[in-house]
């Protein structure tokens, strides 16, 4: 089964479209999946709308007492999750759910343990972004080129088996989990998937200027991690 965490604050208006799109393209390529929505107390009811939902589709809703943070939420998700594959993927519909079972396939039939949506390979792309908003992604992803070769490695969009994540402790500080996961994880193959990032149809961006100080904190303390794995001489 593939686990699909959904953080949400705020995302009443799309999370409907985006949980009845995942399941129809599931159910279309014959896999069995579920959404573990992770709210943080959303004040416009996106909690109440997330269980709603669960009536009619397999959609598990971890509730936070606040605003937490992207990547607490994401970690709890995977604590909720029942999936042999786990994922990620935005509430507002800027994750084309057309690629996953491109994403599933390169898991379960291509030995890929880590699966990832990206914007910068061939294939892929953004619609409707600012200059400056392409800008700062494409220089956040050049920052961390030293740490790995992943292209899109800022994606918020990715798949992986359940082990590469066990016994692994993963730094909740930022919003961009799937770094985390790429530099701490146990697997020895990956593929990225190219996807179109359509911007948001509902709702607003989380990025800000914390998130940015958050992630060259993220940098630094990656860069660390993995020298200090590296064998002394």
């Amino acid at each position: 089964m593939v686990s699909i965490v959904v953080p949400t604050y705020n995302e009443k208006d799309g999370l409907p479209v985006l949980v009845k799109e995942v399941f129809s393209v599931l159910g279309a390529a014959g896999l069995d999946g579920e959404m573990v929505i992770v709210d943080d107390n959303s004040p416009d009811g996106t909690g109440q709308v997330a269980e709603d939902l669960g009536k009619e589709y397999n959609v598990k809703v971890v509730h936070r007492a606040g605003k937490l943070g992207l990547s607490s939420a994401v970690i709890d998700g995977f604590k909720a999750a029942g999936g042999e594959i786990l994922g990620v993927m935005d509430a507002d519909f800027s994750h084309d759910p057309k690629i996953l079972p491109a994403m599933v396939k390169a898991i379960t039939e291509e030995g890929n343990e880590v699966v990832i949506g990206s914007r910068y390979i061939p294939g892929g792309g953004v619609k409707d972004w600012p200059y400056v908003r392409l800008v700062i992604s494409k220089t956040a992803v050049a920052l961390a080129r030293p740490l790995t070769p992943v292209k899109d490695i800022t994606s918020g969009y990715f798949l992986f088996r359940r082990e590469v994540i066990e016994g692994v402790t993963l730094n909740p500080i930022g919003f961009k989990i799937c770094l985390e996961v790429v530099m701490k994880g146990k697997y020895t193959k990956w593929k990225e998937v190219p996807y179109v990032f359509i911007n948001r149809i509902a709702g607003t961006s989380k990025m800000s200027k914390k998130e940015v100080f958050n992630y060259l904190i993220q940098l630094w303390d990656l860069w660390k991690f993995k020298h200090s794995r590296k064998p002394q001489s």
